[in-house]
Formats: C-alpha cells, sequence, structure tokens
C-alpha cells in the first residue's frame, strides 16, 4: 500500500509488476504507463492489479493512465561518458522542440494553447508572481525582466519554499506562474494551492505531462525537453528561459510590442538550434578554462540586467557538481561588498554581450584585473580591450539581446562539467542532492 498525503506519488504500471515513486523519470526504464496518485489518495497494490481509493472515505478512484512519449534514446546516454553531458548536447534539439508550432515568425511572436482560455484574464491581471526552486527560480528571474520589458506588467520572483509562508497580495486579478522541471516538486505545488485559494490565476510550466503542477493549475506550458536524468538541470533551464520568452512576446505583440521587433526577436530564437551547434562544436576553449582553474576553491560569476540571474545560474552549477563554492552576483554590486575577496587565486567569470550594458562591464573587468584577479570572460565579440583584459576569452555567437541568457547558460554548463570531471566528482548523481525536490 502506498498513500500521498503533501508528497508527490507515481504508480507505474508494467507487465505482471508495477513501480512506485515520487517522479516518473526513474520509472520510464520499466515502463512508460503512470498514474499520478492525487491529494489524499492510496493505491493497494496486489498480484490481481491495483486499486486505487480516497484516503478518507475510501471510495474507489477512476484512475487516468498517461503514458509517457519519451523515446529510448532521450533516457539512454548514447555515446556520452554522462547524462549530463548528453543532456547539455540535447539543447540543440530541445530549444527547438519548445519552439516547435508555437513560434510565428511573420508576425513576430507566439502561440500558447495551453493558456489560451485565460488569456483574457492574463491580460486583464495587474500583477503576476512567478515562484519556483532552485534552476527554475533563474529562469524565472529572467522571465521577470522580459514580462515587464514586453508587456508592462509588474512582476514579482519569489522562491516558492518563502512564499508559501508569507503574506503575499494575491487576489483574482493576480496571475502566478509556477515553474518547475518535474511538475513535482513540494514548495512549488504548496505555493500553487496558497494561490488558488486566494482567488489568483495559476499558470504552471513544466515539463512532464500528467504531473501534479500541470494537474493542478488553471492552465500551463509545456517545455518539451524530454527526459532530463541528470540532477543538475540543464536543458529543462534553457527550455524554460524560451517558454517564458514565448510567453513575453506573445502578451507583447498583444500589447505595446512592435511588429519590427518582434520579427527581430522570434528571428533570434528561430536560429538558437544553429547557434547552440556552434557552441557545442567550438567547446575547447571552456575544457581548458577548467583545467588550468580545477584547483580553485572559489568562483565569482558577475552579470548586469538579464544576465545577472545567468551568473548566478553558472555559479549555482558549479556549485552543485563540482563541490567548488561560487556566488553570482550583479556585476554592479561587486564594488559594495565581493571585491574584497578577490586576489590571484580568485577566478571571475563575466557575461559581456555587446550591448547597452557593455561598456559597465568593462569597467567592472578592469576592477578585477587591476586587483589581479583571473579574468574569465563570456562574449559575442572579441574586442582588443576584451583580449587585453581576459586571462580567458570565450566567445559565442551573437543573438538578440533578450536571447543571450539562453545561449550564455551553454558554455557555463559545460565549464561546471568539466571541472567536476577534472576533480573527479560524480557528475550525474552529486552528493546531498535529488533530482525532483518532493518533500519539505
Amino acid at each position: 500500500m502506498a498513500a500521498r498525503l503533501g508528497s508527490p506519488l507515481v504508480l507505474g504500471i508494467g507487465e505482471n509488476e508495477f513501480f512506485l515513486g515520487s517522479d516518473a523519470s526513474p520509472i520510464v526504464d520499466h515502463t512508460r504507463n503512470v498514474i499520478y496518485l492525487d491529494e489524499g489518495e492510496m493505491v493497494t497494490l496486489s498480484p490481481d492489479g491495483y486499486e486505487i481509493k480516497k484516503i478518507t472515505n475510501n471510495v474507489c478512484v477512476t484512475p487516468v493512465v498517461t503514458e509517457l512519449n519519451w523515446s529510448v534514446e532521450q533516457i539512454e546516454k548514447g555515446n556520452f561518458p554522462h547524462y549530463m553531458l548528453k543532456e547539455i548536447h540535447d539543447q540543440e534539439q530541445t530549444i527547438m522542440d519548445t519552439m516547435r508550432g508555437r513560434l510565428d515568425v511573420e508576425n513576430g511572436t507566439a502561440h500558447l494553447g495551453g493558456i489560451h482560455d485565460c488569456l483574457p484574464r492574463i491580460e486583464r491581471a495587474k500583477r503576476f508572481y512567478i515562484t519556483a526552486c532552485g534552476t527554475s527560480w533563474h529562469a524565472g528571474l529572467i522571465g521577470k525582466y522580459l514580462l515587464e520589458e514586453y508587456a508592462d506588467i509588474p512582476v514579482h520572483v519569489e522562491y516558492a519554499s518563502e512564499f508559501r509562508y508569507r503574506r503575499t497580495v494575491l487576489d483574482s486579478e493576480t496571475v502566478v506562474i509556477a515553474i518547475s522541471q518535474s511538475g513535482e516538486t513540494a514548495d512549488t505545488l504548496a505555493a500553487i494551492r496558497k494561490s488558488k485559494d486566494q482567488g489568483a490565476l495559476t499558470l504552471g510550466i513544466c515539463n512532464v505531462v500528467g504531473s501534479s503542477i500541470a494537474r493542478e493549475t488553471h492552465c500551463g506550458i509545456y517545455t518539451h525537453a524530454g527526459p532530463e536524468i541528470g540532477v543538475a538541470s540543464t536543458k529543462a533551464f534553457t527550455a524554460q528561459v524560451t517558454v517564458l520568452s514565448m510567453l513575453a512576446l506573445m502578451l507583447g505583440r498583444r500589447s505595446n510590442l512592435s511588429l519590427a521587433e518582434g520579427r527581430r526577436i522570434t528571428k533570434s530564437m528561430n536560429s538558437l538550434g544553429a547557434v547552440t551547434r556552434t557552441i557545442l562544436e567550438n567547446s575547447a576553449p571552456i575544457e581548458t578554462v577548467a583545467r588550468e582553474n580545477a584547483l580553485a576553491e572559489h568562483f565569482l560569476y558577475l552579470g548586469r540586467g538579464l544576465n545577472f540571474p545567468v551568473a548566478l545560474e553558472g555559479a549555482l552549477k558549479l556549485k552543485e557538481i563540482s563541490y567548488v563554492h561560487a556566488e553570482g552576483y550583479p556585476a554592479a554590486e561587486m564594488k559594495h561588498g565581493p571585491i574584497a575577496l578577490i586576489d590571484i587565486k580568485m577566478p571571475v567569470v563575466f557575461i559581456a554581450p555587446h550591448d547597452s550594458t557593455f561598456e559597465k562591464i568593462l569597467s567592472n573587468i578592469q576592477e578585477v584585473k587591476s586587483r589581479k584577479g583571473r579574468t574569465i570572460i563570456l562574449t559575442d565579440k572579441r574586442t582588443p580591450d576584451l583580449e587585453r583584459l581576459a586571462d580567458y576569452l570565450i566567445e559565442i555567437p551573437t543573438t538578440h539581446r533578450h536571447i543571450f541568457p539562453i545561449v550564455a547558460a551553454i558554455p557555463l554548463q559545460l565549464l561546471a562539467y568539466h571541472l567536476a570531471v577534472i576533480r573527479g566528482c560524480d557528475v550525474d548523481q552529486p552528493r546531498n542532492l535529488a533530482k525532483s525536490v518532493t518533500v519539505e
């Protein structure tokens, strides 16, 4: 017997066998048919089959069997030594899969069928909350920038673990966007239930069809990233940012965003597969950076504007799988404390696209260089200044400034991966971490 009360519960139905877990990912090796139990349900398994009932009144429940549409290739490593490296390389395809059938280049917009019925209420909303945990929270920070810039909607980004316990302004004119790779994150589910109780519209962004978040939110958007086996999230992050970019684009085009700008954005998004391939095919400089900095015990990641959350995500990846202490900061905040840490032993990773923030971040690079810090610069254009100031220069293709965070995340994932391998860490199953955090 197994019951769901607080934590998620998945039943896998095989041939003359059953599987129980808190997530579908470990079950998919054995069967594609799963049932996601609702809160307050229990299942009894026997040689004769299974039976699902309500805990409170013992009434039988007619279950909905979901078929996982993951291919064998998606759940195997193939020729890669680790799932994480495979999933980093998968992004050439998964980013495009996330946009397939949704991106409208001609009209400079996106079509998101999963939220169509709720669009009038979304457009009437006076405020948005984005709630998530970990990597999904970083994606939410990028979503905040895009939604506020494109659609003129005030957006608050909250850790789900904090959101569920503090007083928040929630009512019928509020939209709460909940982001989770697994769709089973306990704190995020609790935040959704709180939001619904207080009359807000809930919109889920998740990767697993039929998961708890997909079922409990009023509407939602699937990322279509496929199964992610490695504990450190990679392709799920870029898929989430891609979905948030399309959501912001769609809402912007329905209000004040011009057709010309919409077309520029959609054309850049449409080229993300080719851009990702270019990065993956030219990753040798990233391996060099990892090899020559593998003994460093502290890293600092700095970015401005949209790229500050990318700095946070880069630092998190390094912490998760390399066990190296790393911090992400807004570059301008470096002088408000972290600059005291900088010395010859401190590698500092700068995210430095050639946009309106470039001159400012160039000044930050000079500050670090003058204190003999090791500078690792990720940019979309080599310049004499950058070549003079960089100990390591990683160049990636130029793209629209609002799409750059998706592109910039990939080399930072590779940096964390190679550092972890060199340091002899378990890349796919780092210590103390779980793929889905299904308990508080």
